[in-house]
């Protein structure tokens, strides 16, 4: 069989029946010019040789799989690992697709970036490439989500970018989203949209899961260095689903390596009150590709809630949708007291202060270790926490 990668998804952009790309007519040049160009620059050694150089030089990568000893000892049964996307540059995964999104723009002629951001390490990263390339940054943020992240906010505009407040609906990810697709049709001809997962109409999900598949190409190489095998279970948070297809990919072709994506279940089951979309949700359309979203009884993207304003989005990448169709990924909940829990716990026993999105997947793989003894976790530590500090501190104290 050919490796899944190199099959998935279709020239126009399908994942089995999800993904696409349903855009208004005066959009759909542009994306033509976008997947062209990456059909040009992911074949030519001279754009892989500068990715390469930047992930070494600027990002720091190969970032580290860390053994998590107290916290498999605290826990019992199975041994927790984790990838440390955390210590990448800027402090989470999102560099690795948005600097390659800037290199992408440059080779188009492109002279601005513009985004959405949801917990903000997206508008960061984004944020971090347009001063590295020598571009304008436009990053639109929820109100919500800039109140709870005020230390991104404070990094972005520190970089030079220009953040833009959404006061609209929620007025987090969706409603940041819908605004900043609003700017990047009117400025379309300079301005590349460096959209923050593996979500949007094509190239965009297959485009941000490539730039990402080196999380799990490092972790394969460096967990079987380590231990001489491959891990049992491999998992990480979904929101989008950036962090988690980019180290799926790496045991994707591994039938004995079990895939598990961790939803953000909020403070319950009830519809608006957790941001559980593959567990909960339905088929259907947004921002302009086909997938699983909540939907409330008008048929409309539902309110969705979790204590990780990374996560906090009603649908989630189309791969994400077809690999749980297909059977080859579980997805699960993990609830904003257990997330909570696990904040606290990797912060005192490791000495790793993880992004509250990240510790949706430490909740699980704390939740299923004494059910695996003899076996082992992998998980994707997709962020730092220094974003979060001030919000749990002042929110729920020090968890005493």
């Amino acid at each position: 069989m050919k490796p899944y990668l190199k099959t998935t998804p279709t020239r126009d952009g399908f994942f089995g029946d999800y993904g696409g790309a349903m855009l208004p007519p005066p959009l759909v040049p542009h994306f033509e010019e976008i997947a062209a160009a990456y059909d040009e620059i992911s074949n030519s050694a001279d754009y892989i040789r500068d990715l390469r150089y930047i992930r070494k030089h600027f990002q720091g990568r190969p970032t580290p799989i860390s053994y998590f000893k107290n916290l498999s000892k605290l826990c019992g049964g199975a041994q927790i690992y984790a990838k440390r996307e955390d210590l990448n540059h800027t402090g989470a995964h999102k560099l690795n697709h948005c600097m390659a999104e800037g290199l992408l723009a440059k080779h188009m002629g492109k002279t601005k970036l513009i985004a959405e951001t949801g917990a903000g390490q997206h508008g960061v990263a984004l944020a971090t490439a347009a001063a590295y390339f020598g571009m304008e940054c436009e990053i639109h943020m929820g109100e919500v989500d800039m109140a709870k992240e005020a230390p991104n906010v404070v990094r972005m505009k520190l970089l030079g970018a220009t953040v833009v407040p959404v006061g609209e609906g929620a007025k987090t990810l969706k409603e940041a989203v819908d605004s900043a697709f609003g700017s990047y049709m009117g400025q379309a001809d300079k301005a590349l949209f460096g959209i923050g997962s593996v979500v949007g109409p094509h190239p965009f999900p297959k485009m941000v899961r490539d730039f990402q598949t080196i999380v799990g190409l490092e972790a394969r190489e460096q967990f079987f260095e380590m231990t001489g095998n491959l891990p049992d279970i491999v998992t990480a948070c979904v929101g989008g689903g950036s962090n988690a297809m980019g180290l799926f990919s790496g045991f994707i072709d591994d039938e004995a390596v079990a895939l598990v994506g961790v939803e953000p279940g909020g403070t319950s089951s009830k519809l608006g009150e957790h941001a559980a979309t593959m567990t909960y949700g339905q088929d259907g359309d947004i921002h302009g590709f086909h997938t699983k979203l909540l939907l409330d009884e008008a048929g409309e993207p539902a309110p969705v809630n979790t204590i990780a304003s990374g996560l906090d989005y009603p649908g989630v990448g189309p791969e994400h949708a077809h690999l749980q169709k297909i059977g080859r990924v579980d997805y699960t909940v993990a609830d904003d007291k257990e997330t909570l829990k696990a904040f606290y716990e990797l912060s005192r026993r490791e000495g790793i202060i993880p992004a509250l999105e990240s510790a949706h997947a430490v909740a699980y793989a704390m939740r299923e270790a004494p059910n695996h003894p003899g076996k082992t976790i992998l998980l994707n530590l997709s962020g730092r926490g220094d974003k979060d500090i001030d919000f749990v501190a002042e929110t729920y104290g020090f968890g005493e």
